[in-house]
C-alpha cells in the first residue's frame, strides 16, 4: 500500500468483493459490511470500479 494513498470513497459502491486467498471470492452489500463486517481494506490491492458497476475489488495481500 502506498503510504500516502488517496482515501477509499465507498459512496458510489454498492457490493465489496473480497477475493479469499486460495479460494472464491466473497460478496457483500456495502450496507451489511459497514454494519456487522470489519474487512481490512488497507492490506493489498484495492481495485475501485465503484463508478462503473458499482463495485470495489480488495485482493489481500498475498492475493494480489
Amino acid at each position: 500500500m502506498k503510504p500516502l494513498a488517496p482515501p477509499l470513497d465507498i459512496s458510489n459502491a454498492e457490493t465489496i468483493i473480497y477475493h479469499i486467498p486460495d479460494g472464491p471470492s466473497l460478496a457483500v452489500n456495502v450496507d451489511t459490511v459497514v454494519e456487522y463486517f470489519d474487512l481490512d481494506l488497507t492490506s493489498g490491492y484495492i481495485c475501485d470500479t465503484s463508478a462503473i458497476d458499482g463495485n470495489i475489488h480488495v485482493f489481500p495481500r498475498g492475493n494480489a
